[in-house]
């Protein structure tokens, strides 16, 4: 079972905004067609990133998902080609235990760099990310991890 949640009121009064009305009219990702791999995430807020410039963009979702799956952040193909935007990261990764941490509920964001000449505008609504399920493998002679995520981003380390 996997599922896309909208991140709990408080949290996104403290991470986006107060605006309740906001809260209450963004969507969860889908795909855009019966044969799309990635699910897409819209952007909860209006930006404008300039040429050269990085933005932390908060996606306003959270994600429940199996003990051994993954799920993989990927920019638009649009993006890259046509605009030079590109994730700072490449490729996010979203780890089942990232979901409902204690820092920020497994709150999910990306961050932008504009490689472009040109502004890059986005307005509430607009696509900005693509997620991607998949089952992972690990080794067998792995030894016990019994480490467990307690924290939000850059936390395992």
């Amino acid at each position: 079972m996997r599922y896309f949640e909208k991140i709990s009121l408080e949290q996104f009064k403290k991470d986006i905004t107060s605006n309740i009305e906001l809260y209450n009219e963004y969507t969860l990702p889908e795909r855009s067609t019966i044969k799309s791999a990635g699910y897409d995430f819209k952007s909860v807020i209006d930006f404008t990133l300039k040429p050269g410039e990085i933005k932390k963009i908060p996606l306003g979702i959270k994600v429940y998902m199996e003990e051994d799956e993954v799920l993989l952040l990927i920019v638009r193909s649009s993006m890259g080609f046509k605009y030079n935007v590109r994730m700072c990261n490449q490729v996010g990764v979203i780890d089942s235990d990232y979901y409902n941490n204690l820092d920020n509920e497994g709150h999910i964001w990306i961050k932008l760099q504009n490689h472009g000449e040109k502004d890059y505008i986005v307005k509430k609504g607009d696509k900005i990310i693509q997620g991607i399920f998949t089952k992972f493998l690990t080794v067998t002679s792995e030894n016990e991890i019994k480490n467990k995520r307690i924290s939000g981003i850059g936390s395992t380390d």
